[in-house]
């Protein structure tokens, strides 16, 4: 049986395309972060706030999105995340005022807040047979873009353009993407899962039992300590290897796009190469990897001064990704699963933890960096990173129970 079925194939790469922008939106901030310290003269806690505005207009805009599904429909939402993705990056770090990047970045957050849900719930109805992988494939779009964005950003500062041309590139790509995905019917979405139970899913179904599940809320628990570990070693890993390897800027960035190179080999990898169904194992293992990679990388931090070797360093950030990704898509998938009748609240709502994840450790690394060292900001994503993986094996645990119970049944 294909993948994705002949009617959802246009629109499935239409919001591919989008994805890829949505996470090249997501990581060029961090890419940049060693230039806009330095071009900017800001503080650490000042480049925190700012990354953590958008963190908050994701957050809003993520718990927002089911209720905003179900007045404007899957569409239209659609189109105002992008809408607001266009406004914001076509004028971020035109200026280093503060509260006018700070303001912009909380509007790109409420775009990406928007975006995301959508895709999730669209890639849920595309998977008719529950193995995830419509859902990995998706998610292995975002890694593209998370990819793509920091190294183009380095090959620009290796030039000697300005670094902030990028920025105005991706609004503009993300402004033909809107208008290509304008043309395109989402109505295939309904139709293909037209049964009758099925169509408790859409976005404003009410939750009825599926609140009352274990997944319902744990995949909001799961995503929230993930996000926090994965955005930030995302957007503070070019930082970490110029303070403490002593990396130059240009190489530094590419290290961003190393950790996300991790990330997108797993999630294009291992969909085609795990033929089995258990998403709960898969789950488990990844975050296992997560865990002994992050603490690697904190190690190192602690045992090696500037100048030192930069492929071991370089390696654990790559193993890193590797561990990050299958776990966000795997419990996206397994909330889906489970709350079947109403997907998507419990898609909205988990996403909407990953959001505060994203709103809050930006914050807390920001403030132990400056109060006592990078290398212990790293320290707290490895504590982060254990309890991320505690969290996805509840997770696993309960949808393997679930599943047993069902079976009896």
């Amino acid at each position: 049986m294909a993948l994705i079925a002949k009617p959802l194939r246009g629109l499935f790469i239409g919001l591919f395309a989008a994805f890829t922008l949505f996470g090249t939106s997501m990581t060029i901030v961090g890419a940049a972060l060693p230039k806009i310290l330095r071009d900017f003269h800001w503080l650490d806690g000042t480049v925190g706030a700012v990354i953590a505005s958008a963190a908050a207009g994701y957050v809003l805009a993520s718990l927002a999105s089911s209720a905003v599904m179900k007045r404007l429909g899957a569409k239209a939402t659609l189109l105002c995340g992008l809408a607001a993705c266009v406004a914001g990056l076509a004028f971020f770090a035109s200026s280093p005022s503060f509260l006018a990047n700070l303001l912009l970045n909380a509007l790109i957050g409420v775009g990406q807040g928007l975006i995301e849900p959508v895709v999730s719930w669209a890639a849920l109805r595309m998977d008719d047979e529950g193995t995830g992988k419509p859902m990995n494939l998706m998610h292995g779009a975002f890694a593209i873009g998370a990819v793509a964005g920091p190294v183009a950003l380095g090959l620009l500062m290796t030039t000697g353009l300005d670094w902030t041309m990028l920025y105005r590139a991706i609004a503009a790509l993300f402004a033909l993407i809107a208008l290509a995905l304008a043309a395109l019917s989402f109505s295939p979405l309904g139709e293909t899962h037209a049964a009758a139970p099925a169509r408790a899913g859409e976005p404003g179904s009410a939750p009825r039992a599926a609140s009352k599940g274990a997944a319902y809320w744990l995949g909001f628990a799961c995503l929230l300590l993930y996000v926090g570990t994965e955005i930030g070693i995302s957007n503070w890993i070019a930082e970490y290897f110029v303070r403490i390897f002593a990396a130059g800027p240009a190489f530094a960035s590419l290290t961003v796009s190393l950790f996300w190179i991790g990330l997108l080999a797993g999630r294009l990898g291992v969909p085609a190469l795990y033929k089995g169904r258990r998403q709960e194992f898969v789950l488990v293992a990844s975050s296992i990897l997560l865990v002994a990679s992050t603490a690697a990388l904190c190690a190192l931090g602690f045992a090696s001064g500037p100048g030192g070797a930069l492929w071991a360093p370089a390696a654990a950030t790559l193993l890193a990704g590797l561990g990050c990704s299958i776990i966000y898509p795997t419990v996206i998938s397994l909330v889906g699963i489970s709350c079947k009748d109403a997907q998507a609240e419990a898609v909205s709502l988990s996403i909407s933890g990953g959001g505060v994840g994203l709103f809050a450790f930006p914050f807390l690394m920001s403030w132990i960096a400056q109060a006592f060292g990078i290398r212990a900001g790293f320290a707290s994503y490895a504590l982060i990173a254990a309890l991320t993986a505690a969290s996805c094996a509840v997770l696993a645990r309960a949808f393997a129970k679930e599943r047993r119970g069902e079976a009896v049944r």
